[in-house]
């Protein structure tokens, strides 16, 4: 094959930020290796390609070991991820199957591939007084701590080798901290930065409608430019009061109706619920709001029934903090159904919908929420929300979120 072919084979095959990744894994001394970046970047392709290139040259190192079944630890928030993110992605991609045995460990050119769970502590179990030959870690800023470093110290063999992808985080997470920002040459870590726009397979209208459609602030930054920033300011950063609000009588038709409830009772801690509507162009409208203190569930049941019987038997996306609440709903004939509770990914869904003006609020009906909206922030000591006045938000993440993300792994149950 001719220079000039081989480079339009890579040039079909990778970006140019790929290739730069491929040509440091393959000629650079390192022991960690970072990928790290925003969401469709290409971070998931070429580290699928590393991992069948680790597991040859594990393979290749065992055997000069004389080392008949060696481990490789592979690494995720959980084995749906694990399954998702990797396992799958390599037998659609590569046209490669990969077995799995009854303890659940994959075998591939004659690596056995042990599945550790960063989500938890428990996770380490599958590991421990294993020896491994290197790890691929994926969604490292979501690993316990203690785990990956677990992990971390399972990779003892000589020539053992680590490869994490993530997407960013605030600056304090441990990954930041501890390898990211560690230039010691003794350490030997190499990490390579992804954006959106490095991925140059993805189309034009593709990215500029996804660039269109994500929260300003921290989830572009993150999400599209891949930095690692703090969560601060005003959550629904792209909420316009001017534009985004309408009357009672400017309330279109509705195809759809649902609602949404956050228990509160005492002072300061408000019970809610929240009625929705979506018209046939899949704009969604918050059509009124109840938000009281000091309510008993008799109070809460009542309004949900006086919403049953004019807008039928539709769905009630709760709160699960009050389980007793959620049976004594149902027991009453309502169709009351726990809420998706994500915090991030539900804050995002939901700015997401002011942004693309898929979301608007009756202003005649929603006092509460209107209120408490520009006063609902980020804690600057966490990466959450400022428990204050949040009953309102809470509930609106809730309905917006529950009813119409679709998203993997999430099955309300009754």
């Amino acid at each position: 094959m001719e220079f000039n072919e081989i480079i339009m084979s890579l040039n079909d095959l990778f970006t140019k930020k790929q290739q730069k990744v491929l040509q440091s894994y393959l000629n650079d001394d390192w022991k960690y290796l970072f990928l790290i970046g925003a969401v469709r970047s290409g971070k998931t392709y070429i580290s699928n390609w590393m991992f069948l290139l680790e597991l040859k040259r594990v393979a290749k190192l065992a055997k000069t070991n004389n080392v008949k079944r060696p481990i490789y630890i592979l690494a995720g928030y959980s084995s749906n991820s694990i399954n998702t993110n990797i396992i799958a992605s390599i037998e659609n991609e590569f046209g490669i199957n990969i077995p799995v045995d009854r303890h659940g460990h994959y075998h591939l050119f004659d690596v056995e591939i042990v599945p550790a769970y960063t989500g938890s502590i428990r996770g380490i179990g599958s590991i421990r007084g294993a020896t491994a030959y290197g790890a691929l870690i994926d969604e490292g800023t979501l690993a316990d701590q203690g785990v990956f470093q677990e992990i971390i110290n399972r990779c003892s063999i000589e020539g053992a080798r680590i490869v994490v992808t993530s997407n960013p985080d605030a600056p304090t997470n441990f990954i930041k901290t501890e390898y990211i920002d560690n230039h010691d040459p003794k350490a030997r870590i190499k990490v390579f930065n992804f954006t959106i726009f490095d991925n140059t397979f993805l189309s034009k209208d593709y990215v500029d409608a996804l660039v269109a459609a994500t929260p300003s602030g921290m989830y572009t930054d993150r999400t599209i430019y891949g930095k690692w920033v703090s969560a601060e300011g005003q959550i629904f950063s792209d909420f316009n009061i001017e534009t985004m609000t309408i009357t009672t009588d400017q309330l279109p038709e509705m195809v759809k109706y649902y609602a949404s409830i956050d228990w509160g009772f005492g002072k300061g801690h408000k019970g809610v619920i929240q009625l929705f509507g979506d018209d046939e162009n899949g704009t969604s409208y918050l059509i009124k709001e109840w938000a009281h203190e000091h309510r008993f569930i008799d109070y809460w049941i009542d309004v949900a029934k006086e919403i049953k019987q004019k807008y039928g038997n539709i769905v009630f996306w709760a709160d699960s903090a009050r389980v007793d609440y959620v049976n004594q709903m149902q027991a009453n004939g309502i169709n009351c159904i726990n809420a998706n509770k994500n915090v991030l990914s539900g804050l995002e869904f939901v700015d997401s919908y002011f942004k693309q003006g898929k979301l608007i609020i009756n202003k005649d009906e929603a006092d509460n929420l209107l209120n408490t909206i520009f006063n609902y922030v980020w804690d600057d000591k966490k990466e959450a929300p400022l428990k204050e006045d949040d009953d309102s938000e809470d509930c609106l993440r809730y309905g917006i979120y529950s009813e119409h993300y679709e998203g993997e792994g999430f099955v309300p149950w009754n």
